[in-house]
């Protein structure tokens, strides 16, 4: 049964920061599911949901195993919201990009390449350029829908965006510097874009590589804790001039170095708290920026690399139910990096030898040229095949681990367009050895842009999405860590003793799922039984 999906309509309200949209879009609920275990209302979609797994034992006899049931009830808020997502580094080149491509989605630009023409799209972004399967009809033929119908879902051309910056350019003249878009399309967009610049942001010399002082022009005086109050005003103003129903933060700045984690300093949120009211060194921006969040009830994400989420951090997120996520943008190298090694640990072969070698020449490969930046990039990059290993404990013993190495080079002639070069060895049949080599050329900003969407729409979603088991008599948020982000963050984070899940194809499938159970549908499986039993 189809049914519209109505939203209220609101007039465009400009702000001296953001740049405003008609809410004309909207997101609709194309299919209406027909169960006893779902309940639709005026405001609510309702489901009830078995989640059935297995428990293992372990014994002297060996593995004994119990399947296992538990019942769910689901609850999500039908009306998509009026949503402001503002970007920390929104004059970056993932910022300008992202704003001016909404734009020419909206308006419906089309541009001249040598190519031909190009009309405006929003590929790349799971959300609005991929779809999931519904089930099969009656000949047993697949039917797919839209990821973004599963669930109300706000669409990228209603939102409200603005946002801080270290650099006092406005967003045209981000736009022009960055060098990703083709000039006939920045053309057409540079009026809108002049209007808007970003705020004063929070600039720490020690966190970021020197070579970024000479954008520092638009900075923020004063104390961390004055910095931390000035960021919860400038949120709260965005909100009211854009009335916006909520707000979504994402960190799209430079990589910082790591922060170092230290007792009665950032291991406590009372503790984080009070380093930031002494002005402590080992308080980064990314952190105020995220405590300042935290304590105006808004989302925060962080799309770098860095350890943005420090202890303390997470315990306020968790105090105070509000959510957080992240870390570092997976768009590239490591997005197929994920998908190589759980191809072939799955096959059976293994992987003993991984080397990334990237150059790149935009702004972020310039502040990575920085040991302490980049090695926070090394970080991220580097831990994304560690469930995959240890997952097979056949080809790999204890302790075991392939040699992994990731090398980043600045290479300004290259701009925006990355180089990645990839090299997996792997042991396979008999003592023999297989090495598959990758050279991957990538427009950066271009890949992260979407993702930028992606987590900014399914964040918004789960503030919508409640849960209570049987033992519950109230509904709950989820846990203030958002893992169901996963597939689109490098270093995904995972609440408190919670296994972390790298291999790409289980992160699709888990947010998927998640979002089948709050309409009342099972999983999505590839059995297929209807075409292989007699």
């Amino acid at each position: 049964m189809l049914s519209a999906h109505s939203t209220t309509d609101h007039s465009a309200s400009p702000s001296v920061n953001g740049v405003a949209f008609e809410h004309s879009t909207g997101s609709r609920e194309t299919f209406r599911v027909e169960s006893e275990n779902v309940v639709y209302t005026e405001n609510h979609i309702d489901s009830t949901y078995v989640y059935r797994d297995s428990k293992v034992l372990r014994s002297a006899n060996g593995l004994t195993v119990v399947p296992t049931e538990k019942t769910y009830h689901f609850r999500t808020n039908r009306k998509v919201p009026r949503v402001g997502l503002m970007m920390v580094g929104w004059g970056g080149n993932n910022g300008s990009t992202l704003t001016a491509s909404i734009i020419a989605n909206r308006k419906n630009i089309t541009w001249r390449t040598k190519e031909g023409v190009q009309t405006p799209n929003y590929y790349g972004s799971v959300t609005q350029a991929s779809t999931l399967k519904l089930g099969v009809d009656e000949k047993n033929q697949d039917v797919h829908i839209p990821f973004s119908e599963v669930l109300p879902m706000v669409h990228p051309n209603d939102l409200v965006l603005g946002g801080w910056d270290i650099s006092s350019a406005n967003l045209a003249e981000s736009m022009e510097r960055a060098q990703v878009l083709e000039y006939d399309l920045q053309r057409q967009v540079r009026d809108e874009l002049e209007g808007l610049k970003p705020l004063p942001s929070i600039y720490y010399p020690d966190y970021i590589a020197a070579n970024q002082s000479d954008r520092a022009d638009n900075v923020l005086p004063g104390t961390k804790q004055q910095h931390l109050e000035k960021i919860r005003q400038d949120i709260r103003e965005f909100k009211a001039a854009n009335h916006l129903d909520k707000v979504i933060v994402l960190w799209t700045a430079n990589t910082e170095r790591f922060s170092s984690i230290i007792p009665g300093v950032n291991d406590t949120a009372e503790a984080l708290l009070n380093s930031i009211k002494q002005g402590h060194d080992e308080v980064a921006p990314s952190t105020v920026f995220a405590v300042a969040c935290i304590l105006e009830k808004v989302p925060f994400v962080n799309g770098s690399p860095q350890n943005t989420f420090v202890p303390g951090c997470v315990e306020l997120a968790i105090t105070h139910k509000v959510y957080i996520g992240g870390d570092d943008f997976k768009s590239g190298q490591t997005k197929f990096k994920s998908v190589m090694v759980d191809f072939l640990v799955n096959a059976g072969i293994k992987p003993i030898g991984i080397t990334s070698y990237n150059h790149l020449g935009n702004n972020d490969g310039k502040n990575l040229s920085a040991p302490q930046q980049f090695r926070s990039k090394e970080i991220s990059k580097s831990n994304v095949v560690d469930d995959m290993v240890a997952a097979n404990p056949i080809l790999y013993k204890k302790g075991e681990h392939p040699d992994h190495i990731v090398v980043i080079k600045y290479c300004p002639a290259v701009g925006d367009s990355k180089r990645a070069l990839d090299e997996y060895v792997s042991e396979i049949f008999m003592g023999g050895r297989n090495t598959i080599s990758t050279y991957n050329v990538c427009e950066d900003s271009l890949l992260a842009s979407p993702l930028i969407l992606d987590l900014t729409i399914i964040t918004e979603l789960m503030t919508r999405i409640e849960y209570r088991t049987d033992d519950m008599e109230e509904y709950s948020p989820f846990h203030s860590v958002l893992s169901v982000l996963s597939y689109m963050l490098k270093a995904p984070m995972v609440p408190p003793g919670t296994p972390v899940v790298n291999a790409l194809a289980k992160q699709r499938a888990a947010m998927e799922n998640i979002f089948r159970a709050c309409v009342g549908l099972p999983p999505q499986n590839d059995m297929m039984l209807e075409h292989k039993a007699i």
